[in-house]
């Protein structure tokens, strides 16, 4: 038996003896079918940093959660809401026994991340998984909170953070005519990130515009030194994914140093802003959404909309 199946078999194993019965009072549709949850849930586990950021914005401290990408082992910005919370893997690798050790009466995840284990998280507690991520946080969001028993106070949030965004949208005014470039530098690799990202959707929702090169409904892509021209907006916004190790930072320096980067007009005009990878990036979830909005209210010297 593979290591994983043992590690499969022994989870299951330690849910069945542990885990009383929960009692069942809704049903969830989600992207991999229709689960029976409890109706208040007490013992919740996230396996997304979206999914994290979406509980504590409903007041729901999950009793296990994965790992945030920086951090040890939470963002910054979450830390001291997260300080009592279990570590039970990290989103694409989850320890499955941590996770049944903690009795949970509801596990949230994402099917892009743990599809294949969906049925050993089913056999745990009642499982439910939003479809994807990219730029889904508000979809995933609803999802979560209503899973867990605060839909309406999901949907609260939500709509906060969307009347905020339209006022700093006012508040721009003729800002909104500017092209903002969106850039991230990681280890050996750097992006333009494009609409269907976390900072693309959110400057698109403002009512920002971005250069033509990056107006591109996808995802992102990786490119070479050659496409720094594309780089070009009238402010653009960094981000590195730097992990301990330097080799973020290194690429950061290596391309900031570029004879072509030096030459983009933003660069010389002193509108190039390096923003932090966790708020504009990794972190994905309503948390870390206002805290971008902060960023470009401070960027952009505009009252702040709080």
């Amino acid at each position: 038996m593979s290591t994983f199946r043992q590690l499969a078999a022994v989870a299951i194993g330690v849910a069945a003896m542990a885990i009383a019965p929960a009692v069942l009072a809704r049903e969830i549709t989600h992207a991999m079918g229709v689960t029976d949850v409890p109706d208040n849930p007490q013992r919740v586990i996230v396996l997304t940093n979206e999914g994290t950021e979406a509980l504590l914005a409903v007041g729901i401290t999950p009793v296990g959660a994965v790992k945030s990408f920086l951090g040890d082992p939470w963002y910054d910005h979450i830390a001291a809401d997260m300080a009592d919370v279990t570590v039970v893997g990290e989103e694409s690798a989850l320890n499955l026994e941590a996770i049944a050790a903690l009795q949970p009466d509801l596990i949230i995840g994402n099917k892009t991340r743990q599809e294949k284990v969906y049925e050993q998280l089913s056999a745990i507690a009642p499982t439910v998984m939003a479809e994807r991520l990219r730029g889904d946080w508000k979809i995933n969001m609803a999802l979560y909170t209503d899973a867990a028993g605060k839909g309406a106070e999901g949907a609260a949030a939500l709509a906060a953070f969307d009347a905020r965004a339209a006022k700093l949208g006012e508040e721009a005014g003729a800002l909104l005519d500017e092209q903002i470039s969106l850039v991230r530098f990681m280890s050996g690799m750097t992006r333009i990130y494009y609409n269907d990202t976390f900072a693309g959707l959110i400057l698109k929702q403002i009512g920002f515009h971005r250069p033509p090169a990056q107006d591109n409904p996808t995802f992102a892509d990786d490119v070479g030194k050659e496409r720094i021209p594309d780089f070009a907006g009238d402010r653009m916004f960094y981000f590195v994914y730097e992990t301990g190790d330097g080799a973020g930072d290194s690429q950061a320096a290596d391309w900031t140093a570029d004879p072509l980067w030096q030459n983009l007009d933003v660069v010389k005009a002193g509108k190039a802003y390096m923003v932090p990878d966790a708020i504009w990036n990794t972190a994905g979830g309503i948390i870390a959404a206002n805290l971008m909005l902060d960023d470009v209210e401070r960027f952009y010297e505009l009252p702040s909309t709080r």
